[in-house]
């Protein structure tokens, strides 16, 4: 169990070997350590250096030999402390790295993806409230079908608080609904939640996904399936823009 800790540590092979015999031996000279250890002297040398930066092995020199000993096991936290520092150095480093080179890497995406759609897929509840939260960055009004019912079945507790978020950021939504009851209710609210609603002139005509039109952007929600796709596409934003248009001018 003990090797195998240190080896997760990595500790190599010898280190281990080494540095456990050097707590059994308390004070001992290289020959008497490679003897324990099974291990040449030129190699134990080598080892006890490593160990010695690693802040676990000391050395004392006694009349004209030089003595190592293994300093108390706890020094093992010390190390990691010590590890854990320089990696976390080394990780802040490798981040302002990153930054600096973050605009070029960007430019780079941009040329190549200028006129491509771009694709998310988003599952189960927490990825559709991911979804919605994009829609939060919209720039001018939403364009929506949306069925209130649906919704508020599919994410029970995520929509009154959204609405008033949406709301508080500016957002105006405008929404073509179904006629059913949760739909004509939430349309009382329409004026504290910056929503302006038209009704499907049959309570017939109904749907149960969603489709959000806003800045460059197409959220599609389907609530049975629990899954939502943002298509982000100047081209097929304009198109569903002008096909909301005209359903819109024909409903009162």
């Amino acid at each position: 169990m003990i090797k195998k800790i240190l080896a997760n540590l990595n500790f190599s092979e010898k280190e281990i070997e080494i540095y456990l015999a050097m707590i059994s031996l308390d004070q001992a000279t290289a020959s008497m350590i490679s003897k324990e250890s099974n291990i040449n002297r030129t190699s134990v040398y080598d080892v006890l250096e490593l160990l010695i930066k690693k802040g676990l092995v000391s050395k004392v020199k006694k009349t004209t030999k030089t003595y190592f000993y293994a300093l108390p096991p706890d020094k093992l936290i010390d190390y990691l402390e010590r590890e854990k520092r320089e990696h976390d150095k080394e990780l802040d480093l490798q981040k302002e790295k990153i930054k600096k080179i973050m605009p070029e890497l960007i430019s780079l995406q941009n040329i190549h993806s200028k006129n491509k759609p771009k694709v998310k897929f988003f599952e189960g509840e927490k990825g559709m409230r991911e979804a919605y939260e994009d829609s939060l960055t919209a720039i001018s009004p939403i364009l929506a079908y949306a069925n209130v019912e649906e919704m508020h079945k599919g994410l029970p507790n995520f929509f009154p608080e959204y609405y008033a978020r949406r709301a508080k950021a500016g957002i105006h939504i405008k929404a073509i609904i179904p006629q059913n009851t949760l739909s004509k209710q939430r349309a009382q609210k329409n004026s504290e939640e910056m929503r302006t609603t038209k009704f499907l002139p049959s309570e017939k005509m109904t749907f149960t996904p969603e489709i959000n039109i806003y800045n460059n952007k197409i959220l599609i929600a389907s609530w049975k399936e629990k899954m939502a796709i943002i298509i982000e596409s100047k081209e097929l934003a304009d198109l569903q823009r002008m096909i909301f248009d005209l359903v819109w001018g024909n409903l009162r």
